[in-house]
């Protein structure tokens, strides 16, 4: 088993930044790859960023340019740093771990409105 909590969302003007965080917890050692999803309202799932073990890093072409994805592998942390927001980014973002089972955690809600 493999917890997830994130932190660090709320609301953010346009333009603004925000850093989103994951703490992982638990079988750690069996997750090949950590992402990031988002899902506003009445839209689909959308895959926003992936690091895969090796360090290689994958983007939504949504948000190539303005977010970065990160881990710190000594406190299994995984972060997205967000910057250049828009109205559009405005959703519920979920992180999510890869391995023999796909955990995800329980989601922070990213506002952005003036």
């Amino acid at each position: 088993q493999v917890q997830l909590v994130e932190s660090g969302g709320g609301l953010v003007q346009p333009g603004g930044s925000l850093r989103l965080s994951c703490a992982a917890s638990g079988n750690i050692f069996s997750i090949s790859a950590m992402g990031w999803y988002r899902q506003a309202p009445g839209k689909q799932p959308e895959l926003v960023a992936t690091i895969y073990r090796g360090g290689i890093t994958t983007y939504a072409d949504s948000v190539k340019g303005r977010f970065t994805i990160s881990r710190d592998n000594a406190n299994n942390t995984l972060y997205l740093q967000m910057n250049s927001l828009k109205a559009e980014d405005t959703a519920v973002y979920y992180c999510n771990a890869e391995g023999p089972v796909v955990y995800r955690g329980q989601g922070t809600q990213v506002t952005v409105s003036s």
